[in-house]
């Protein structure tokens, strides 16, 4: 797999309060950005390109970035111990090793429905890997929710997702919510110390666009990027929505926190499905943006079961 330096990215300050607005600090024009995490061991941000077979590193004190092929469609990660990557890909997960560019294979999802594929993924305060499938048509609900605990089970938890999108889990680890974006509807469950989901209820609806990757502050308030809406919707724990914050970019994908003291908010964006008007319109669509936070995020944890080297 080929890697290589991008020159075109610009430092973050957290501190500076006047970015308290979101800038465009990667402009590298994704075809669908997603899957922001920063990584705590390395201080950078990781992040996928989907539909571009990419797989992107940012560091926002130097601007050094970096960028690989994938052999198939990359659409979550998860950074591990020693530097290496847990990959969602389309058809299952991998360990990517960046020192390499090497792929190996961890585990295999839902062979049996081939128009299905993986999509996004979070790693909840016990260790636990929660992520969803969805239909690669986007027509039929044939996605599902899944885990993956300390005995290496994958377990299916809920099905019937068109665009299974955004596992999020609040900050006590007791409620998670997903989407389900073809619905544009953010659903909440209890969720028990055992990994364990029960009481599905609708927690918020996002208009007529659809609300895609989900993030969670220490307030518990629950950031969404909102596909076809250019902003970032916010909700209370009781589901009162907040004012939403505008991203000069149409497809908003999904909320990142990171950097110093989890108070950097970094925001992929895509240009799948725009018009040539938009993108003229919109010229950093599917660029990396940034924006400082008072209330620090979550920053996602180490995935707790065995990843086999």
């Amino acid at each position: 797999m080929t890697a290589e330096t991008r020159a075109e990215a610009v430092p973050f300050d957290p501190r500076d309060k006047a970015l308290n607005a979101p800038v465009c600090i990667w402009d590298l024009k994704a075809e669908l950005g997603e899957g922001p995490v920063w990584s705590e061991a390395e201080k950078v941000l990781w992040f996928v390109d989907i539909l571009g077979h990419k797989i992107h590193r940012y560091n926002p004190v130097s601007a050094a970035t970096r960028s690989w092929d994938t052999p198939v469609r990359p659409c979550f990660l998860v950074p591990l111990k020693g530097g290496d990557v847990l990959c969602g890909m389309e058809d299952g997960l991998r360990r990517f090793a960046p020192a390499t560019g090497q792929f190996d294979d961890v585990l295999a999802v839902e062979r049996d429905l081939p128009g299905n594929r993986v999509n996004d993924g979070h790693v909840d305060p016990s260790g636990r890997l929660w992520f969803g499938t969805m239909d690669d048509a986007e027509e039929n609900p044939t996605g599902s929710l899944y885990s993956i605990g300390a005995g290496h089970r994958l377990i299916r938890h809920h099905n019937g997702y068109t665009v299974s999108n955004g596992p999020a889990v609040s900050p006590d680890g007791r409620i998670l919510y997903q989407c389900d974006s073809g619905l544009s509807t953010i659903y909440a469950f209890d969720l028990a110390p055992d990994g364990t989901l029960s009481e599905r209820r609708i927690f918020a609806k996002v208009g007529d666009m659809a609300p895609d990757g989900l993030a969670m502050d220490r307030a518990g308030t629950l950031w969404a990027g909102v596909w076809g809406g250019g902003r970032i919707e916010r909700f209370r724990p009781d589901g009162t929505r907040l004012d939403p914050i505008a991203i000069p970019a149409r497809n908003v994908t999904k909320v990142a926190f990171g950097g110093a003291e989890g108070r950097t908010v970094f925001v992929t964006t895509a240009r799948k499905g725009l018009s040539d008007a938009v993108l003229t319109a919109e010229p950093q669509t599917g660029g990396l943006f940034c924006l400082r936070t008072d209330v620090p995020g979550l920053v996602q944890g180490a995935v707790t079961f065995p990843v086999a080297n």
